[in-house]
């Protein structure tokens, strides 16, 4: 046994036993690396039971879609990545109580770790407890789905996933907001039933109203033919305003969910062109300030 040579002989290395002793602590290096080996272990078993498990969800969730009975896809979704959650958080608490069963090694360092784990964890657990009854109340009242677009207070997007303790939505610039379940408490879901499009068009006042009509509801019709979006077919709506310098028609229809972008574009296409095969004006909404200059002679 090699003795340093400190006079309080607190530190000393056995490279017969492969320990070392620390005060009144005793480490055994070999069983440290049979720890270290088999701590290596469960991670890796973690890892490849939450992928295994997450490509059969996967599984599932595409036969069920795929099925002759299958009603919604938005919810066999997120009943996929729910399930997605339960395991994951099943596997690490799994995962963590193995690992805290080797400690023992270090002996009144591992309770007093696990004292200190105690308390933090207790800490945490209200927040983390209303963030898992949340989630279930909003999965259990179909408040969204994946792939709905909504508004959480102040951030919008489609909803990616709805996990046990927090929900993640991207926004139209690709960015991925999550948010503690917990801390929704207002949600607008814009996917709901059909999504009203509306589309004003300012027309100069020398054309013929009834014509202009005519026209417009002739493009809604080529519309209606080209997409299969569409839940109530579009039509003129009516005069909405007079402005300076037009008056303001509206064509209003309803497409489905998610679906109000791309048809309201292809419609705006349809009206245009319409519109300028039948020689009509359209003016802007901006009114016009022409100031004249006089010139002193």
């Amino acid at each position: 046994m090699f003795e340093n040579l400190n006079p309080f002989a607190i530190f000393k290395i056995d490279l017969d036993s492969g320990g070392i002793k620390i005060g009144n602590i005793n480490i055994n290096l070999y069983k440290i690396m049979i720890i270290a080996l088999k701590i290596f272990i469960i991670i890796l078993v973690m890892y490849a039971a939450v992928k295994i498990g997450n490509s059969i969800i996967d599984k599932l969730v595409k036969k069920h879609i795929d099925s002759k009975f299958f009603v919604d896809s938005k919810r066999s979704k997120t009943a996929g990545e729910l399930l997605k959650s339960l395991l994951r958080y099943g596997v690490y608490f799994i995962g963590i109580i193995g690992i805290l069963n080797l400690t023992d090694l270090f002996g009144n360092i591992s309770i007093t770790f696990a004292s200190i784990g105690g308390v933090a964890i207790g800490l945490g657990a209200q927040s983390i407890i209303k963030d898992v009854i949340n989630g279930f109340f909003i999965i259990f009242e179909n408040q969204f789905s994946v792939g709905d677009y909504i508004d959480i207070d102040s951030k919008s997007g489609t909803v990616e996933s709805i996990e046990l303790r927090v929900t993640k939505i991207r926004d139209f610039n690709g960015d991925l907001h999550i948010i503690p379940n917990g801390l929704i408490t207002k949600v607008t879901n814009h996917s709901r039933g059909a999504i009203t499009i509306n589309i004003d068009i300012c027309i100069d006042y020398s054309q013929k109203t009834d014509k202009v009509i005519d026209v417009l509801n002739k493009a809604c019709d080529k519309f209606s033919e080209t997409s299969k979006d569409i839940v109530e077919k579009p039509k003129v709506f009516g005069i909405i305003g007079f402005l300076p310098n037009g008056m303001n028609i509206r064509v209003s229809g309803k497409v489905k969910t998610s679906t109000q972008a791309q048809n309201g574009n292809k419609l705006r296409k349809f009206i245009k062109d319409e519109l300028d095969e039948s020689n009509i004006v359209i003016t802007s909404n901006v009114k016009e300030i022409i100031i004249r200059e006089e010139k002193n002679e």
